[in-house]
């Protein structure tokens, strides 16, 4: 008799399992969270960059994973397919380690993008979701994906003109309706027009309130003209604001400056002080973009930087507009200054380095028609104010040098955030927008707003 007779039928169909030993979780969970903290202290690639690329690497791993399980189903005919027990192989444990990490950091991407959705702010949710990611490590795609909507969606050279232009301010009177012991003094020189044949009070300077229509010199001015002939229906605003007769204030907003809430600075017209509002308008790019400082009401949010191109107010009341030369905190006698990028107009001249280099902050480009605002100012003091949509810098920069300036900076830029707003009425009555373009409405600023911005007040 043999010795495979003596073995019993059920032991000789049974298979010998040789145990292996079980994949340690807690090895891998501990590998993956070195490897994601490796990435996110050595690359730093922001938080949302770093999750949009983790949600792409778990996608893929996904994808992949269901190929896989396909095509064990095609070679064993089972819908369950084969699956290997024991011991993982160095590249199995790899792919696990990376999608642990992966799925850990799209985690943490959700987490901080639902505190940036719940802060408190007053932007949309589309503006709040751009402005996460630009902040959090995806500034250069959030900037790549504008730059060519804008190509994509910029005007057609030509076309037919503009017919009328839209009604801005209260209208003027003429010289003989003036008061008689103001009557030999006259308005501003008006903005000569570019386009032939001029519109209708193209360039015109106009009163903002009915109390100031009578007067020559009335404290804000505004008016609009058509700057190219390329484009016969873009338009450019332009107000002209006399600080003999006004006084610049600049607020912090909600989120930008950082800062800016805890200093107690209200983030909005004040209350108390809207019986003298006559106009509010955008300030610059936010500091981390442009690298630039902010000081206002004793709080410096922002060291100021040399070579930087500041809108400076003092307490008596003068603003200009320079390159600043002093130290990272303003003096004494400076009530508000507010940075951003280099000088685009300088001694009437535009800078001869309008291009797109990295000293112009991470936005879509200098070369890009997008909507752009600036402020300067003339040879008399006076601040200039100026916005229009499909504009580059250099396009900017010659709207500003037409209206007269001699020194001037570039502001804000696109629609969401170029607003120039004057008051018909003392009380912040009757708010209207520059140009019906802009996109936020008329009553901004009159509540909390993200940005930081400047306010008008009669004397």
């Amino acid at each position: 008799m043999t010795t495979s007779a003596l073995i019993p039928h059920e032991r000789r169909s049974r298979p010998i399992v040789v145990r292996r030993k079980p994949r340690r979780a807690s090895v891998e969970l501990a590998m993956s969270g070195a490897l994601l903290a490796a990435v996110m202290l050595v690359l730093r690639p922001g938080i949302a960059l770093a999750g949009l690329t983790a949600g792409l690497l778990l996608a893929a791993r996904l994808v992949a994973a269901r190929g896989l399980r396909m095509r064990r189903r095609i070679r064993t005919g089972s819908r369950r397919g084969l699956r290997r027990r024991g011991r993982a192989s160095p590249l199995q444990r790899s792919v696990a380690i990376a999608t642990t990490a992966a799925a850990a950091t799209v985690l943490l991407a959700l987490f901080s993008y639902g505190a940036a959705l719940t802060a408190r702010s007053n932007s949309s949710l589309g503006i709040r979701s751009v402005e996460w990611l630009r902040g959090n490590g995806a500034a250069w795609l959030v900037s790549d994906i504008e730059r060519l909507y804008y190509s994509v969606n910029a005007p057609s050279k030509g076309g037919p003109t503009l017919k009328r232009l839209p009604s801005v301010g209260v209208g003027s009177e003429p010289a003989g309706r003036l008061r008689p012991q103001v009557a030999e003094v006259q308005r501003p020189k008006a903005i000569t027009p570019v386009i032939r044949p001029a519109l209708s009070s193209e360039g015109s300077w106009h009163a903002t309130q009915s109390r100031y229509a009578s007067q020559p010199d009335p404290p804000v001015l505004v008016t609009t003209y058509r700057p190219d002939p390329s484009y016969p229906r873009v338009l450019a605003g332009v107000a002209r604001i006399d600080p003999r007769r006004a006084t610049v204030a600049l607020y912090p907003g909600i989120q930008e400056p950082p800062g800016g809430v805890a200093s107690g600075l209200p983030s909005d017209v004040p209350a108390g002080s809207r019986k003298r509002i006559l106009a509010t308008f955008n300030s610059g790019f936010k500091p981390s973009d442009a690298s630039a400082g902010f000081f206002a009401g004793g709080h410096l949010l922002e060291p100021m930087r040399p070579g930087l191109a500041t809108l400076v107010g003092t307490r008596s009341g003068k603003v200009d507009v320079v390159s600043w030369s002093g130290g990272q905190r303003p003096g004494g006698d400076v009530a508000f200054a507010r940075q951003n990028l280099p000088l685009i107009v300088n001694h009437g001249q535009p800078n001869p380095n309008l291009s797109d280099g990295p000293e112009w902050g991470t936005t879509v480009g200098n070369s890009t028609m997008v909507w752009r605002s600036a402020v300067g100012v003339d040879r008399h003091g006076d601040l200039l104010y100026a916005a229009a949509d499909y504009r580059t810098v250099r396009g900017l920069a010659d709207i500003l040098i037409h209206a007269g300036a001699v020194r001037a900076m570039e502001l804000d830029i696109n629609s969401y955030w170029v607003t120039f707003n004057t008051y018909g009425n003392p009380g912040a009555a009757h708010p209207k927008k520059l140009l019906v373009g802009m996109d936020r409405p008329a009553q901004r600023y009159l509540t909390p707003d993200d940005r930081d911005f400047f306010a008008v007040f009669a004397r």
